[in-house]
């Protein structure tokens, strides 16, 4: 018999409260979060709790719906040669999630499994189960209150966290120390009775740097989920705050960070290249991981506010190779301002 089950993971701000799930069927799921994470370590998480809850079935198949090129790629692309450098990747950088990715390692051996990807949001059954459930699970850690855990995998060892385990967690949390990786799964399987602690703002606890470093309008703590409560955001207009973003795609670091650009990219996102390609939103991240370019900067032409969640840039970019033309439009999803559309032509 092959098991099917849909992977999901959520993260309010990306980096901020997250959730992950995976979801059978309505008597045969899971979900869990942490204070602080991102989309990828929520998507990462659900897998791995899935090979873990059904260890004890290891001759059955899993197929696993996931709507992530990212965390089907790393589990059956990506991981052999991470190994084999030391989990490092081409450039030499440290592989991010390196702990995640570790235990989902160990997990998978002697195990069947089939990864499909499906696009999210797109109306399909498994995956708007659990992607409902990782939001919930997300936004229940925004809000200080509890979440469903879930009934788990019929016939599972449940993994819940000691009492004095949770307690230095929630300690851990106030005093604002990272939480290390290796603690998601404690975290994570809390009982479904358990509220997650409110944090402090200013601390935000975390497992890996955060998403968009400390440089620039990315140091902001909470830009893209809660705008309203940071008051240098404010002073922003949302053609400056689009703006900014745009400069931010054209850093090589940035470009280079598939869980940045995973951000920064709308699920729709396509771009017509100088060449005339057209370019899909995985085919583009998958391309900038291993070719992020070179520096460039940019000399604003206009923006155009063309509806309350539409904005058109049109500027001139200037690098090493030369400049182009080049216009992108900027839609605001859910409360965060992503790349729908991108076009460039090179200037002689």
């Amino acid at each position: 018999m092959t098991i099917i089950a849909a992977a999901d993971g959520s993260a309010l701000g990306n980096p901020g409260p997250a959730g992950w799930a995976w979801y059978v069927d309505d008597s045969c799921w899971r979900a869990g979060g942490w204070p602080h994470g991102t989309n990828n370590q929520g998507e990462l998480m659900a897998v791995l709790d899935l090979f873990r809850s059904t260890a004890h079935v290891p001759q059955e198949e899993l197929l696993i719906l996931c709507d992530s090129q990212y965390v089907i790629n790393c589990i059956t692309k990506w991981m052999p040669g991470w190994k084999r450098k030391g989990w490092r990747k081409a450039d030499g950088k440290p592989v991010l999630n390196v702990d995640l990715l570790k235990d989902i390692d160990q997990a998978i051996v002697g195990r069947k499994y089939t990864f499909e990807w499906v696009k999210g949001h797109a109306g399909h059954d498994l995956n708007e189960a659990a992607d409902e459930r990782a939001r919930a699970v997300a936004t229940a850690y925004q809000q200080g209150v509890a979440h469903r855990a879930g009934p788990g995998f019929p016939g599972a060892q449940e993994q819940r966290a000691s009492q004095p385990q949770m307690e230095a967690q929630a300690a851990q949390t106030r005093s604002a120390e990272p939480i290390p990786a290796n603690a998601a799964a404690s975290v994570s399987s809390a009982s479904a009775g358990s509220a997650p602690a409110k944090t402090d703002r200013s601390s935000r606890p975390h497992f890996e740097p955060a998403l968009f470093g400390e440089s620039g309008i990315f140091g902001q703590a909470d830009l893209f989920s809660e705008l309203e409560d940071d008051a240098s955001a404010q002073q922003l207009s949302a053609e400056d705050t689009v703006l900014a973003l745009e400069r931010e795609l054209l850093r090589p670091d940035v470009r280079a960070d598939i869980g940045r650009i995973g951000v920064l990219l709308h699920p729709d996102f396509a771009e017509i290249g100088s060449s005339g390609r057209f370019w899909t939103r995985d085919a583009m991240m998958m391309a900038l991981e291993e070719d992020p370019g070179e520096p460039t900067e940019l000399e604003l032409l206009s923006a155009d506010r063309l509806s309350d969640n539409t904005i058109l840039l049109n500027y001139r970019s200037f690098a090493h190779t030369g400049s182009a033309l080049r216009s992108s439009v900027w839609m605001l999803d859910r409360g965060q301002w992503r790349l729908r559309f991108h076009q460039g032509t090179v200037e002689n």
